[in-house]
């Protein structure tokens, strides 16, 4: 989720990327990708379950860039993730074309625009036009029509005992069309880095 200003300075800064932004890149995970204890950092206030907090308490911070690649304790991120209640889903190839049919529903009830739409098999990346609705909204009709299908096709990776998401959502305000290139760039990038295909979705749409 985009980060809570610590600091009247932060809300300012935060204010102008919302007023400025000419397209958002968002990302959000399936069930077990980014703990609130992640020794990289989290958004998150809280480490409710008890057999995570046994790692540590939630890793609050503020900053708005990727924290993916910082220099973490690997070995206790992915011990933690062991004591999840449920194993951490990662879509097969299957269940990731599923999952764009919901996306593909959301954008056709909606108008979304999608410049790029990455669906990697345990969190996903969009790069979107701006919209009536909120973010939140928005983020949440996605995850629950990609659901809906998962479940419809029979691939829910978690037999419908609870949500294949994990909580809430990252949000990058893209203020130029050079931020918003960049931005699709990596997305398209993101399968390839990975080692898997390039992703071509009918919904997506050329930023113009």
């Amino acid at each position: 989720m985009s980060p809570l200003a610590a600091s009247p300075c932060d809300a300012v800064d935060i204010l102008k990327a919302v007023i400025m932004a000419i397209a958002w890149h968002l990302t959000f995970g399936m069930y077990g990708f980014w703990l609130p204890n992640d020794p990289r950092g989290s958004w998150s206030d809280f480490a409710f379950a008890k057999h995570l907090y046994v790692f540590g308490g939630a890793t609050k911070v503020n900053t708005r860039h990727s924290r993916a690649y910082n220099t973490h304790d690997r070995q206790k991120r992915l011990e933690a993730k062991k004591h999840l209640k449920f194993s951490p889903v990662h879509l097969t190839g299957d269940q990731a074309l599923v999952v764009s049919r919901g996306f593909k529903q959301v954008v056709a009830d909606t108008g979304l625009p999608v410049y790029a739409c990455a669906i990697m098999p345990d969190h996903v990346h969009l790069v979107v036009g701006l919209h009536q609705r909120t973010v939140e909204s928005l983020v949440s009709q996605l995850k629950s029509c990609a659901t809906k299908q998962l479940t419809t096709a029979g691939k829910h990776p978690l037999e419908g005992q609870r949500s294949p998401w994990s909580r809430g959502y990252w949000l990058v305000y893209l203020d130029t069309p050079e931020d918003v290139q960049a931005a699709i760039q990596y997305v398209r990038q993101n399968p390839i880095r990975d080692g898997l295909r390039e992703q071509n979705w009918s919904f997506v749409v050329p930023f113009e």
